[in-house]
């Protein structure tokens, strides 16, 4: 069984189209590790090829969507419908040749994600899910993990931004899940590919603060139908006005809730 709406498959395009050149580029990426001037600048460059060849996908496709990505900012058309791009989530990986990155696409209908995929190219694996027709990854139906005991599961989390501040929050987080609960911590460096896991059941939790919305719009969907919960750290749905997000499984949401507060 696969997802091969109209949309879909519109999606689907576009990130095989966008994925070539991605490809291509991180392979230029270890030998600018030696250079002076370093990666940064060909992976903001790869960044705004990779948008631009979306953009150009996705508007070809369906001129009248509006599309919110990293990049370009807001393209206003039709409100109802909404792309969210993140072209390559995980750039710092990117930039030091670690293979742990992805193309993230969401549609937003009257500002609710409806479908999403994400896409790592490296692994040629793409998760992607549509409301009401279940998560998918490699046309194969996932579903998030079944473990019911935060203790025994692994737990991914994105770490804390440069404000100081920021950081003394996030290590009392951490603090509490690796020493209260005593539960595995990754940093993994791609949030979009974190709830995507968590949808695959490949890790049973993910929480962190203060993300883009383009960082999380297709993990939204991708969690939600996968079995899982997508919640703030207090458990309302509000996780985008609130700035904190929290995907787990459908039976440690609670306790990672409790833990976080």
């Amino acid at each position: 069984m696969s997802l091969n709406s109209p949309e879909m498959n519109v999606m689907i395009k576009a990130c095989r189209k966008a994925s070539k050149p991605l490809v291509r580029d991180f392979g230029e990426i270890e030998k600018l590790q030696v250079s002076v001037k370093g990666p940064g600048d060909f992976v903001t460059a790869s960044d705004k090829k990779v948008e631009k060849i979306l953009i150009e996908e996705l508007s070809k496709a369906r001129p009248d969507y509006s599309i919110l990505s990293e990049e370009a900012g807001l393209i206003n058309n039709k409100k109802e419908f909404k792309w969210i791009i993140d072209p390559i989530d995980g750039t710092t990986n990117f930039m030091h040749g670690i293979p742990h990155f992805g193309i993230s696409i969401g549609l937003e209908h009257k500002e609710e994600i409806i479908c999403g995929i994400i896409y790592d190219p490296i692994k040629d694996e793409m998760f992607m899910a549509e409301k009401g027709n279940g998560a998918f990854l490699n046309n194969q139906r996932m579903r998030v993990s079944a473990r019911s005991k935060l203790k025994d599961c692994i737990i991914f989390t994105g770490g804390a931004k440069q404000n100081k501040k920021d950081r003394e929050i996030y290590l009392k987080e951490y603090t509490k899940f690796s020493t209260i609960v005593i539960a595995p911590i990754r940093k993994m460096g791609s949030a979009s590919l974190d709830m995507a896991y968590v949808a695959a059941g490949r890790c049973d939790g993910f929480w962190q603060r203060y993300l883009n919305y383009w960082d999380i719009a297709a993990g939204v969907i991708l969690v939600k139908e996968a079995g899982g919960y997508v919640t703030d750290f207090k458990g309302s749905s509000e996780f985008v006005k609130n700035e904190t997000i929290l995907a787990t499984n459908s039976k440690i949401n609670q306790e990672m809730i409790e833990v976080l507060n």
